[in-house]
Parts: C-alpha cells; structure tokens; sequence
C-alpha cells in the first residue's frame, strides 16, 4: 500500500465522511460511462455533503453556545470553593438578563448543579469541579473534532462540485463535436 493510500484510508478513518475524489483523465474515465448516471450520483454525494455540512454547523453551535456557560460555573464553583473560609460572601446575582441583586452567600461545602431535563444534583465542590472539568474537557474536544469535520467536509464538497462542472462541460464539448460530425 502506497503513502498516499495510507493517508486516504487514515483520514477516511478519522472522518464518518465520504471521501471524494477527484476525476483526473475525462476522456478515459467516461468512455464506457453513462453521463447522465455520473451526474446524478455527483449531485446526490453534493446534497449528502451539503446536508452533512449543516448538520455540523449545527453541532458546532450548539457546542460553541455550551462552552461559555460551562467555563463560567467552573469559575463560580472554583470561588465557592476559595470562600469556603469565609462564613459569609457577598456576591451580586443574576435574577434576569442585566439586572442583578447583591446578596449573601452562606459558608456551604456543597453546590447543587442542573443537569437539564429538570434534574437537578448536590455535588460537593471537588466533585462539581472535576465534572465541569471533564464536561469542558469533552466539548473542547467535540468543538475540535466537528471543525476538523467540517474542513474535511469542505474539501469534499469543493471536489464534487469540480467534478460535476468537468463532468458537464466534457458533456457538453462531447454533444457539439457529435452534431458538428452528423452536419458533414
């Protein structure tokens, strides 16, 4: 297997993608295939990557939104800890978007975090840090791993709509010489 292969088959691996590729010699590759039938399949691989792309875009946002909110509980979390010493903290809270209140914070070990679907857990501190630790860790990760996608997925698509346009135009060019032939 050639170094070329290997790096194919190795990004085929790490994306869940389709690899495209790319029609080098028209004339040889299309001499015993039907035009239209190739032109559909590319148009269908296009509408796949299309819709995959979305799908993606879609991912990273909900990711890139989550990563804001987790960084700033791990940070209330961590100065929770930090005035653990302290009987009282006065901090100002959030009640709605841009109004806050300052209020009193009693000397307590544990934080009660929401999980979502109306769940909600007592966590101590250390515990609350590692999980928002490990759920920033992972999303980070995720957020990476959707762009490396993404990128990937961009190529591909930038290959097939190359491929159709040749496929087309050596379609066309192919249909004048054929009628220019019938003339004479």
């Amino acid at each position: 297997m050639s170094e070329s292969e290997k790096t194919a088959e190795k990004e085929t691996e790490e994306f869940p993608i389709k690899k495209a590729t790319f029609i080098e010699k028209l004339d040889d590759f299309l001499k015993d295939k039907d035009v239209e039938a190739l032109l559909t399949s590319l148009n269908s691989d296009y509408s796949t990557y299309k819709y995959q792309e979305r799908a993606f875009n879609q991912q990273k946002y909900t990711l890139k939104s989550k990563l804001p909110d987790i960084e700033a509980t791990l940070n209330v979390v961590k100065f929770l800890k930090q005035s653990e010493a302290d009987s009282e903290t006065q901090v100002d809270f959030e009640i709605s978007s841009g109004i806050y209140v300052k209020t009193k914070i009693q000397k307590g070990n544990a934080v009660c975090l929401w999980l979502g679907a109306n769940v909600m857990v007592e966590y101590s501190h250390d515990e609350a840090i590692e999980l928002l630790s490990n759920n920033l860790t992972k999303s980070t990760e995720s957020l990476s791993r959707v762009e490396k996608n993404l990128a990937f997925l961009k190529d591909q698509i930038t290959t097939t709509e190359v491929n159709i346009a040749r496929v087309y135009n050596w379609d066309v060019k192919q249909r004048r010489i054929k009628k220019t032939l019938e003339k004479k």
